[in-house]
């Protein structure tokens, strides 16, 4: 556990958000993994399949992230206020509320997989894959909902360095597994989607042995767990926000994928492609944003409200600095990226020009999380929802499908920037307005300037 509520805010943000990040890099290397077996092993129309289903998973799974999302904030501010009866209040009903969310999403996930992906016209020579992958994925999910609410716990405790062990764990396994069942057995796509729950449910049943034996505060008792309704209440007001906002968005990116399909195979392998590269690229900002929410979240709570400007300025330019490094290797070495993934020369010259373009802007996405990140630390998830549902709905999605009807799929690509710029602006001058720092749910006289 670690206490951000004293000490350099800086050194306490880069400490707290390197572990965290290079787990999430872990993380992310499931999916790049993923990619780089089945675009080799298998081909680019499996390659499009699981590029296909992960904005659908998102959907099904967004709400419950929010929620998560919002229960984390309260174990941060309960914590700053050193209010430890509460934090362990909060952690027994993440438990229980992502048990039970589990078994319908996966149930749901099962049954109307193949009807989701008619609907947005996948085509006929990827909906098999797609919905083999997505059946075996999403009947994993209690592993992957209690691994990540375990992180997200310790991340609101302070401690971000013990869920990297067991991500670590976890990828290595992952990897050996993904070449195991699609290189040696040829279980094909299905091997993957196999390979992937085995190593989440490693990783969930591995951290909870370990931290039953050894945390003072994380210990999960099936028998002993006890639902808090109050807590449960202000975890859906802080949470539902951003289950709406991630709802919306991934909704948003199912629409985006509609337009991707119509341009046919070769474009959906080179965006899916593209996407997990920009996921990669995208993890410093997102982390460091994430950081920032749980320095907010204790220093609101312990009333140090004069210590969140210094975190936020610190945070902007350690993520702009990374952001231009980034850019560099994203434009420079496009093409050399894409071609880790596949041999297609068409779909390596549609994805680079996708990196070459969205890379180009990636300072601002980074300004736009970091901001993002101080409202959601201070509880007021509201109007970042707002802010980001207009930035896609209003701009990012009709500005898709009218550049790509006049220059193709680079005008899809040119539409995620814009929408960027309209969500950074927003941010700002909501941070500005002061209002965010009212939204506790540990009340104290906080004065807006």
């Amino acid at each position: 556990m670690k206490d951000l509520t004293t000490g350099k805010e800086s050194k306490l943000i880069m400490q707290f958000a390197a572990p965290m990040l290079l787990g999430n890099v872990f993380q992310q290397m499931y999916n790049i993994v993923d990619s780089i077996v089945i675009g080799n092993y298998i081909g680019k129309e499996a390659l499009a399949a699981v590029g296909a289903s992960f904005p659908i998973i998102f959907a099904l799974i967004s709400m419950v992230i929010g929620f998560a999302t919002g229960a984390t904030i309260i174990i941060a501010q309960y914590f700053g206020a050193k209010q430890m009866e509460n934090v362990k209040r909060t952690i027994d009903t993440i438990y229980i509320v992502l048990f039970f969310a589990s078994i319908v999403l996966s149930a749901v996930g099962i049954i109307f997989s193949g009807p989701i992906f008619r609907l947005i016209q996948l085509p006929e020579d990827v909906l098999p894959g797609a919905t083999l992958y997505m059946q075996i994925y999403i009947s994993g999910l209690v592993f992957f909902f209690g691994f990540n609410g375990t992180s997200a716990i310790l991340r609101g405790l302070g401690d971000s360095k013990t869920p990297l062990y067991f991500m670590i764990i976890s990828t290595i396994t992952n990897i050996v597994l993904d070449l195991v069942f699609v290189v040696v057995f040829k279980w094909g796509i299905a091997g993957v989607a196999i390979a992937t729950i085995i190593s989440q449910g490693g990783a969930f049943l591995t951290a909870i042995i370990y931290l039953n034996k050894t945390h003072d505060i994380v210990k999960l008792s099936v028998l002993k767990l006890k639902f808090d309704k109050a807590i449960f209440r202000e975890s859906l007001r802080i949470g539902l926000p951003s289950g709406f906002q991630q709802t919306f968005v991934s909704i948003g990116l199912i629409a985006v994928v509609w337009i991707v399909n119509l341009f046919g195979t070769d474009v959906i392998a080179a965006y899916s492609i593209a996407m997990r590269i920009d996921s990669l690229a995208a993890l410093p900002a997102m982390n460091f944003s994430a950081a920032l929410a749980t320095f907010v979240g204790q220093n609101l709570g312990a009333n140090k409200v004069e210590r969140v400007r210094s975190g936020l300025i610190s945070t902007f330019w350690m993520t702009s600095v990374v952001s231009f490094i980034i850019t560099a290797i994203a434009i420079l070495f496009s093409r050399s990226l894409m071609g880790v993934f596949t041999n297609d020369a068409n779909v390596i010259e549609i994805g680079a020009n996708y990196l070459i373009i969205v890379s180009a802007f990636y300072v601002v996405f980074s300004a736009m999380f970091v901001l993002n990140g101080v409202m959601r630390g201070a509880g007021d998830t509201l109007i970042p929802m707002f802010i980001t549902l207009l930035a896609l709905w209003v701009v990012r999605i009709p500005l898709s499908w009218y550049l790509s009807q006049h220059f193709g799929e680079t005008g899809i690509w040119w539409a995620i920037p814009i929408g960027w710029f309209l969500g950074m602006i927003l941010s700002w001058f909501y941070y500005l307005s002061g209002k965010w720092k009212t939204k506790g749910v540990v009340k104290h006289p906080i004065l807006i300037k």
